[in-house]
């Protein structure tokens, strides 16, 4: 028997140790309506988790009942997304590819006495439902014939009615104390062109009635769904047991993954993309995984944090730092170091031969076991970073400053004698001296620096834009409010800032530290190269193992 490591897993096992089922086989349900975001990675470790743990299978089931916000491009983008997190589905199928079965089915409950065709609107129903304390009043059409029933259901699918006009409702209880058992619509007119059927349908069935019919005719042994689905679960079994499924799947919900800071909404989501408060669902700053993908997260760290967070019946908040605490720590132990300066200032090492360059080690990765190197040019001009020299530097500053030391990453120290300026009063230029002794790796100069700071040849180093990313949801203390009221406007910063040509000459998808900067990874925005930050050093969250 399989270790179960949560809830979940506890009911399969019981179900395979009695026999109730032989085999698991689970799906992934997404509606083709927008993006998939990290919420939705939660679900794709746990089903396909579950494939993998008990050698069971896992479908990609598109759940496209409701034509009107889906498109093909979701689809394709669903299945890049699931592909990149490197899961492989057993089948790919469409709640349409079940629409004729659907429609038979309806017609099967109707001639059991159990659905019948409303000539109420949707407002209307809605005030006749009850509330969770009062029953809610019958449909004065309930009880029309099972022949009325059937002529008005078929003359719907021939597009006799115009939207809205009628719909077919499954004849359960006005008076149950669960309002989605108070005869739910289980399907509608719409006429909508659908991504896959064109205009071959003119009624489309309910998510609630065309779950479980698409679960049991692909094989599903365990409908994995999220918490908000608790109270549909005896809508599903009512479907299934009065259209004797057998063995009837069973549904079993968990918490949905909420992280802080971040937009959790498909609805939210695609109103940022239309509105341009982003540059498109792949924006950086997006949660979505398009978004993720294109910022630098490795699917591996997002994986690892899904793992992490775990599986529970009760909905909770992850902090936003946590997620991050994984990626740096999957990021620390795999990206290449590099440097780079986001507000460049020229210093010219006067002492340093004219027209020299000298080639120094840099440790690629001091994670790496092999302990290897790659060569970076030294010469006499050079940048560091603007926020490395202080003319007025606080106590125990320790980076550059006039008359004082500092060591330049896998090079010399040097000493700054004098200090150029702008007719501004800004900062121009630092004139300063190396210490030739004091090369890193055989340093023989007995000068104790505290300092370490990174720099870029000013010869051979690139011009960039370097972006910076900030939330798109101010913090959490806002909770309660609307997304428009928290949305950060200044969620990214920009430099123009100088990197070493190995960066840009090594133009794929691998992250690099920046040192003393953060994680980054290029990224092709309208034909410009942008070193685009994935997440910051700074690191104040203990990730428990």
């Amino acid at each position: 028997m399989v270790e179960a490591t949560n809830f979940i897993e506890q009911i399969i096992n019981e179900e395979l140790e009695s026999g109730k089922v032989n085999s698991v086989y689970t799906r992934f349900p997404p509606e083709p309506n927008g993006y998939l975001h990290i919420g939705h990675a939660k679900s794709l470790c746990i089903n396909f988790g579950i494939k993998e743990k008990y050698n069971g299978k896992c479908n990609l089931f598109l759940d496209d009942t409701n034509p009107s916000k889906e498109k093909t491009e979701f689809v394709n983008a669903i299945k890049e997304d699931i592909k990149w997190l490197g899961f492989s589905w057993d089948k790919e199928t469409y709640a349409s590819d079940f629409f004729p079965k659907i429609y038979e089915l309806a017609i099967e409950l109707i001639k059991k006495g159990k659905a019948f065709v409303c000539d109420m609107n949707a407002e209307e129903i809605s005030q006749n439902r009850g509330t969770l304390t009062q029953a809610g009043k019958e449909s004065p059409w309930r009880n029309r014939s099972v022949e009325e029933n059937l002529d008005l259901f078929t003359r719907m699918k021939n597009g006799e009615f115009a939207d809205g006009e009628k719909c077919l409702r499954a004849k359960i209880d006005m008076a149950s104390p669960n309002i989605n058992m108070r005869d739910p619509v289980i399907y509608r007119i719409l006429r909508q062109t659908h991504h896959r059927t064109g205009d071959e349908w003119c009624i489309y069935p309910m998510y609630d009635y065309a779950h479980p019919i698409c679960d049991y005719m692909q094989g599903v042994t365990h409908s994995i769904c999220t918490l908000e689905f608790e109270d549909h679960r005896p809508l599903y079994d009512w479907v299934g047991i009065e259209l004797g499924f057998a063995p009837k799947p069973r549904q079993i919900e968990f918490a949905r993954l909420n992280v802080t800071n971040l937009v959790m909404s498909k609805r939210y989501l695609k109103k940022l993309v239309e509105d341009g408060s982003v540059e498109g669902w792949d924006d950086p700053r997006m949660p979505t995984l398009t978004g993720l993908r294109n910022r630098g997260i490795p699917a591996q760290a997002l994986k690892d944090f899904c793992g992490r967070i775990g599986v529970s019946k009760a909905n909770s908040e992850v902090q936003i730092s946590y997620f991050e605490a994984c990626v740096r720590e999957y990021l620390n132990a795999n990206a290449e170091r590099a440097m780079a300066v986001l507000n460049p200032l020229k210093v010219t090492i006067t002492n340093y031969p004219e027209n020299q360059t000298e080639s120094l080690d840099f440790e690629i990765n001091p994670s790496d076991e092999l302990k290897r190197t790659r060569k970076i040019d030294f010469s006499k001009t050079i940048y560091i970073d603007q926020d490395d020299f202080s003319l007025a530097p606080p106590p125990k500053y320790f980076r550059l400053k006039k008359d004082g030391y500092v060591r330049l990453k896998s090079a010399y120290i040097i000493k700054c004698d004098d200090v150029l300026f702008n007719e501004d009063g800004s900062v121009k230029e630092l004139l300063c001296s190396y210490v030739p002794e004091s090369k890193s790796g055989s340093d023989t100069s007995g000068i104790k620096t505290k300092g370490v700071i990174q720099w870029v040849n000013a010869e051979k180093g690139k011009d960039v834009e370097i972006r910076q990313y900030g939330y798109l949801l101010n913090d959490e203390e806002y909770a309660g409010q609307d997304f428009s009221e928290r949305m950060n406007k200044q969620s990214v910063k920009i430099f123009n800032g100088k990197v070493e040509p190995y960066v840009l000459d090594n133009a794929d998808d691998r992250p690099y530290q920046l040192m003393r900067t953060g994680y980054f990874k290029l990224l092709n925005v309208k034909d410009k190269t942008i070193l685009s930050e994935i997440v910051s050093l700074k690191d104040n969250f203990n990730v428990k193992k």
